[in-house]
């Protein structure tokens, strides 16, 4: 009987054996396992790593503002500034731009502003306001041109004009304050604090421009390059309305 068992034993030792001779060769590791220490990282590349990403710092987030508005009911060109906490223009966003250089909105005008100064520098965080005209059909004449630069007497750093009233301010007519300017494109109206509101003249090389007050609906622009000088005159200047985007947080 014991014989019987160990013959049984025996014969179950060498079966097994004999599957495990078989299945020998599948157990054997595989070429790519064989070959993963050549395809390792050498010393050489481990002491300077690769990735950008861990060298470089990580650029700071977009500063982005989105601000929406009702365009006045004028036909016309829209000039819009955004002015800090003291009420000083920091940024000329829109100047004498068309309608469709805006995103229309689901029931505004929207344009983005990326919290830099008209410099492209960045402006500190805090509460800004956004505001600006709609400027309708004005009219320019050239009415003189003289040898000499006009007299000053009568002309000053700024003229009073009452604005068109905007029906959806709920508003009473705005008086704007308007002033001269000039750069190297040229001669512009403008508004008391910097924001340009309509091109006059594309004359360069101006020395000096000054405005006169021409009855209710017109002013006088006087420019000179310093050899020659020209009057403008530019009509219809109510027909501008003011509108305002509110306040807002720059982060």
């Amino acid at each position: 009987m014991t014989r019987q068992i160990n013959v049984a034993l025996f014969a179950l030792v060498a079966s097994i054996s004999a599957v495990a001779a078989q299945e020998s060769p599948t157990s054997t590791p595989s070429p790519i396992t064989e070959e993963s220490p050549e395809l390792s990282i050498s010393p050489a590349e481990s002491v300077t790593p690769s990735p950008v990403a861990e060298q470089t710092p990580s650029a700071s987030p977009a500063r982005s503002v989105r601000i929406s508005f009702v365009p006045p009911p004028l036909e016309g060109r829209i000039s819009l500034g955004i002015y800090d906490a003291q009420g000083k223009l920091v940024r000329v966003l829109h100047q004498e731009a068309d309608l469709n250089e805006f995103k229309i909105g689901a029931d505004a005008l929207v344009t983005q502003w990326d919290g830099k100064n008209d410099d492209g520098g960045d402006l500190p965080a805090g509460k800004y306001h956004a505001r600006g005209y709609l400027v309708g059909l004005l009219k320019v004449e050239d009415v003189s041109q003289t040898a000499a630069s006009p007299t000053e007497n009568n002309s000053s750093a700024n003229v009073r004009v009452k604005l068109a009233a905007n029906p959806l301010a709920n508003d009473k007519r705005a008086i704007v304050e308007l002033a001269a300017g000039f750069d190297s494109d040229g001669s512009f109206l403008k508004t008391n604090d910097d924001l340009p509101l309509f091109t006059v003249n594309e004359s360069p090389n101006l020395t000096r421009v000054s405005i006169m007050k021409k009855g209710d609906k017109s002013v006088d622009i006087w420019q000179t390059d310093g050899a020659s000088s020209h009057q403008f005159r530019i009509s219809n200047v109510d027909q501008m309305m003011a509108f305002d985007c509110g306040e807002f947080e720059l982060k």
